[in-house]
């Protein structure tokens, strides 16, 4: 009895949701086209067409301070955020080891340069000597040997406590330019080795009031690309405000992941407040493309594609006509207007896009002529249809 019951509801239920489909049906097809359907005007107006990508914002100078000696922080003059100026120290080395070594070399050039004065009084003595035929002429050339070679000595330990000095120098890091430290990789007490690679202490950032943005564009979209172009873009810190660049340069290296190809645009910018900061995402637009007084289709109106046309395929007379005359270059597209009580289907070739409207260059549309952009939800009275059932 149970299972009677059951299968009589799940019958009525599905009796009442055909009866409400098919009264849905009959009254929308009751309904004029008017109501039925969403219009929008045609309009001419200004379309850009832009490409997009994210990039990142840096400096136009970042200069990574490095070491060229070994040793251990023992002093820092600087922090984050400080403003430095060229020469200014930024932190010193352990210099112990080094100090010794300078003196060492110092000592030794006294040492080789008190052996060339002997060597001088040696030769001058040999010189005397040999004019009174006292000594050979063999013995006159070993004096000169000598000395020239006790020249020699003290010239190569002058060159090594010269070098000894210039690396006693380096144990105070200096600022090579004037700007804003904008990282700070060492701390007191810390040891840097010096290496075949120098190690990066200090980040800074020359100047922070022009920045550029490094960002990467899909092949697809590059061609359409030039220098000089303007650029606008945004940043998570002020999603209200827009701000404006200008391409520089388009790195000709392209880059490959998953078989994905980008190239790297750079954009240059000013920022007299300094209110970008480094490391900021930017959402570059780039305008590749503009129409000031373009007649314009909203892109709504070509993705539109009433029932009907779906029923065409099966015969029906409602369908997308191919465009009459010569075909030109470039997309073409089909919109759809009222024509008395029935839809007409309007071939247009069209341009540009910017991804709201999209330029019209070929066709019978012309300004003024409303276009359906979709169908309406409501009924013919104004309201909701009430037809359908929950089932939950």
């Amino acid at each position: 009895m149970k299972a009677i019951v059951k299968i009589a509801l799940v019958v009525l239920v599905a009796l009442a949701l055909i009866g409400g489909g098919f009264y849905a049906i009959m009254n929308r097809m009751a309904q004029s086209p008017e109501q039925r359907y969403k219009q929008q005007a045609v309009e001419k107006g200004e379309i850009v067409q832009t490409v997009s990508a994210n990039g990142t914002l840096n400096p136009v100078v970042l200069v990574n301070v490095g070491t060229q000696v070994s040793g251990t922080v023992t002093k820092l003059y600087v922090d984050f955020n400080d403003k430095v100026e060229k020469g200014q120290p930024l932190l010193e080395l352990d210099r112990s080891l080094l100090a010794a070594q300078a003196r060492q070399s110092a000592a030794n050039i006294g040492n080789i340069a008190a052996t060339l004065d002997l060597a001088r009084a040696s030769e001058a003595r040999m010189k005397s000597l040999f004019e009174q035929e006292y000594v050979s002429r063999q013995e006159v050339e070993q004096a000169v040997q000598a000395r020239k070679s006790a020249e020699a000595q003290l010239a190569q330990a002058k060159a090594a406590a010269d070098k000894d000095q210039v690396n006693l120098n380096y144990t105070i890091i200096r600022s090579p330019v004037s700007g804003i430290v904008v990282d700070r990789v060492v701390d007191l007490g810390q040891t840097v080795a010096a290496s075949l690679q120098t190690p990066t202490l200090i980040k800074i950032a020359q100047d922070l009031s022009e920045m550029r943005i490094d960002s990467s564009f899909a092949e697809a979209d590059i061609g359409k690309i030039k220098e000089g172009q303007k650029v606008r873009f945004t940043v998570d810190a002020f999603p209200d405000k827009s701000f404006v660049g200008e391409v520089q340069q388009i790195r000709l290296n392209a880059t490959v992941q998953q078989n994905v190809v980008t190239y790297n645009v750079r954009v240059s910018l000013q920022n007299p407040d300094q209110i970008l900061l480094p490391g900021m995402t930017a959402y570059v637009n780039i305008g590749v493309a503009r129409r000031d007084d373009a007649l314009m289709v909203p892109n709504t109106a070509l993705r539109f594609k009433p029932p009907e046309a779906e029923a065409s395929k099966n015969g029906s007379t409602v369908g997308e006509p191919k465009a009459k005359g010569k075909k030109r270059d470039g997309a073409s597209g089909t919109v759809y207007v009222i024509d008395g009580k029935v839809l007409k289907p309007v071939p247009i070739q069209l341009g540009i896009t910017d991804n709201r409207n999209t330029e019209v260059v070929g066709g019978e549309l012309k300004a003024g002529d409303l276009v359906i952009v979709g169908e309406n939800t409501a009924s013919s009275g104004g309201k909701p249809s009430s037809v359908g059932m929950r089932l939950f």
